[in-house]
C-alpha cells in the first residue's frame, strides 16, 4: 500500500483528488493539508510515497515547502498556473496537472508515477526543480528556513551575508544563521543585484551591511561589515564591487 499526502489550499481541489484516488485501491490517503506548514508536518509524520502539491498557497508556496524537506517524496503538481510546467518537466517531475483536470488526465499521472517510482531519485529530481524553476516575486523578498521543528520566514533585508557550506549555504542574520540546501550560484542569480553582491566564490554580502573595503596583502582585499565580520574579496570581485559602488 502506497501512502499519499494532498496539499492544496482549495477544499474543492483536495476533494477532487480524493474522489479520483478512490479508484486506486493500492493508494492510501495519509493526510490532507491546506497550506505548506501543515504539509511539512504531515510529510515528516507519515513519510508518504507521493504528494499532490499546489504551487501558489498562502503562508509559503509549494516550492518553498519542498525546500524545507530533508527527504522528498515523489511529487505531482496540481495548480492553475501553467508557467511553471516547462521547468517542472525539465527537472523530471513525475507530472504536472493543470486545473481543472479530468479523471483520465489524473489516472495518466498515477500511471507515470507507477512507472517511475522504482527507477528515479525523487530527492535529486526535486533539487533540480528547485534550482531551475523561475522564482515567484515573494521568494525574492524572503527566505523560508527550518530550524528544528520551527519554520521561519526571513526577510531578505535581514540577511547580512551568505556563505557556502558543503552542499548547503549558511544564511547569516544579525542574531543567528540558518542552513539551506541551495547553491551560491542559485542565490547569485535570484537575489536583487542592487542589494546583494558576490564578493568571492564562497560569499555573498548584503551591500547595506558593507562599511569598508580594506587591503589584506599585495593585491588582495577584504570587505568589512557593520558587525565587524571580514569577508574575502576576490580580485574579480574587487573590480566589480568598485564598479557597483561607483568608485
Amino acid at each position: 500500500m502506497s501512502k499519499v499526502v494532498i496539499i492544496d489550499d482549495e477544499p474543492l481541489a483536495r476533494s477532487l483528488v480524493v474522489e479520483y484516488l478512490q479508484q486506486h485501491s493500492s493508494i492510501e490517503i495519509a493526510a490532507e493539508c491546506n497550506d505548506g506548514f501543515q504539509g511539512v508536518k504531515a510529510i515528516m509524520q507519515h513519510k508518504p510515497d507521493l504528494i499532490f502539491l499546489d504551487i501558489q498557497m498562502p503562508k509559503i508556496n509549494g516550492f518553498e515547502m519542498l525546500e524545507l524537506l530533508d527527504s522528498t517524496p515523489s511529487v505531482i503538481f496540481t495548480t492553475a498556473f501553467d508557467e511553471y510546467a516547462i521547468k517542472a518537466f525539465e527537472a523530471n517531475a513525475i507530472d504536472y496537472l493543470l486545473k481543472p483536470f479530468s479523471k483520465e488526465r489524473f489516472d495518466l499521472a498515477i500511471q507515470k508515477w507507477n512507472e517511475k517510482k522504482n527507477t528515479t531519485s525523487s530527492d535529486k529530481n526535486i533539487q533540480a526543480l528547485l534550482e531551475n524553476t523561475t522564482k515567484q516575486p515573494d521568494e525574492k523578498s524572503r527566505i523560508v528556513v527550518k530550524n528544528g521543528s520551527d519554520i521561519r520566514i526571513v526577510p531578505m533585508a535581514d540577511v547580512m551575508y551568505i556563505e557556502a557550506y558543503d552542499d548547503y549555504v549558511k544564511i547569516f542574520t544579525k542574531d543567528t544563521y540558518f542552513l539551506k540546501k541551495k547553491t551560491m550560484n542559485y542565490y547569485e542569480q535570484v537575489l536583487d543585484s542592487s542589494q546583494f553582491f558576490r564578493t568571492h566564490r564562497s560569499f555573498i554580502i548584503n551591500l547595506q551591511e558593507l562599511t569598508k573595503i580594506a587591503p589584506l596583502e599585495k593585491n588582495t582585499y577584504v570587505v568589512l561589515l557593520k558587525n565587524g565580520k571580514r569577508i574575502p574579496l576576490s580580485r574579480t570581485g574587487y573590480s566589480k564591487l568598485k564598479e557597483t559602488l561607483g568608485v
